[in-house]
């Protein structure tokens, strides 16, 4: 593997980390409108407040090793895609802000407050994604461009669907019997809709998922996805919360990673080469270096704070 290799893949582990972890608590935030009691936000909320912050530290790594590693493609991504990127950070903040200062205010400030978190919530998970689609249906010589066509919008629908999922997921494992009837029903709906927009997608852009399956990784991966959505429904019939949520996470993988075969050797789609692309060996060699410790460090902090506030929060 080259270093350039090796510096795409840090930045794919980066974002598979900050879809699997902040993908609960994104969810979770936009539940906020089907569960309308206080005593339920507010569990909901304890929920995620030991973990976000940790969670988005996935996405600072992301954006700075781009930054580091791949110079123009950063700079291409943050002049075509400016405006949904800044709504995005600007989501994320809002986000923040609702969920750390709900509980300082009073009632009528924490109602406005939860509006807040619904809104940027949907923001925040309907945004990557829609960027998202419309990098990858993007094509030379146009490369990317903002439009509002059909791929790009249910790639943002369906990530809204799938976080919806992990959230109800989320609150049947970490609150348990107070939610977890409406939990339950919520997940089967989100469920098909996140399917339905996989299967639109799939069939509306193929090219990457057919290129993925001229290489044996990809077909492997590709193999596995039927099987991944049957076992997930097979877990929503037992009610295995927990597994479907492992399940899902376990997916979101294998899409991507999946994906991330059909494109290489590209950074975007018949454009811009890794090889070419790619900074320096030295600046490479000094920012694969400082990850290699901070991303241990990372994964540990991670699994000390979720240790520590294990406990359902209504016990």
């Amino acid at each position: 593997m080259m270093l350039a290799d090796l510096s795409a893949a840090l930045l794919l582990f980066s974002l598979l980390m900050y879809l699997a972890l902040d993908g609960t608590d994104v969810g979770v935030g936009i539940l906020f409108y089907s569960f309308d009691q206080p005593q339920q936000r507010q569990w909901m909320a304890h929920t995620l407040l030991p973990l976000w912050d940790a969670n988005e530290t996935w996405l600072v790594l992301l954006a700075g090793g781009m930054l580091a590693l791949f110079p123009p493609l950063y700079s291409l991504l943050l002049q075509t895609l400016h405006v949904p990127l800044l709504l995005f950070l600007l989501a994320l903040f809002m986000r923040a802000l609702a969920l750390v200062y709900r509980s300082q205010v009073g009632d009528s400030g924490r109602r406005w407050l939860d509006r807040v978190m619904i809104v940027s919530s949907l923001l925040a998970a309907f945004l990557p994604g829609w960027i998202s689609g419309l990098i990858l249906v993007s094509r030379p010589p146009t490369g990317v461009v903002i439009d509002f066509t059909l791929a790009p919008l249910l790639c943002g629908l369906g990530v809204v669907a799938i976080y919806l999922v992990m959230g109800c997921c989320w609150l049947c494992w970490r609150i348990g019997e107070p939610l977890s009837e409406r939990a339950r029903s919520l997940c089967m709906l989100w469920w098909v809709i996140a399917l339905a927009c996989f299967v639109s997608v799939l069939l509306l852009e193929p090219t990457l998922w057919q290129q993925s399956w001229q290489r044996w990784p990809g077909r492997i991966l590709l193999c596995l996805l039927p099987l991944l959505w049957l076992v997930q429904l097979i877990a929503l019939w037992r009610e295995a919360m927990v597994l479907l949520l492992m399940v899902t996470l376990l997916m979101i993988g294998v899409v991507v990673i999946a994906l991330a075969c059909g494109l290489y050797p590209w950074l975007l789609p018949g454009q811009m080469a890794i090889q070419q692309q790619a900074s320096s060996p030295v600046t490479q060699g000094f920012v694969l270096t400082g990850m290699a410790i901070l991303l241990p460090l990372t994964l540990l902090y991670h699994s000390w704070s979720f240790w520590v506030f294990k406990r359902q929060p209504h016990k």
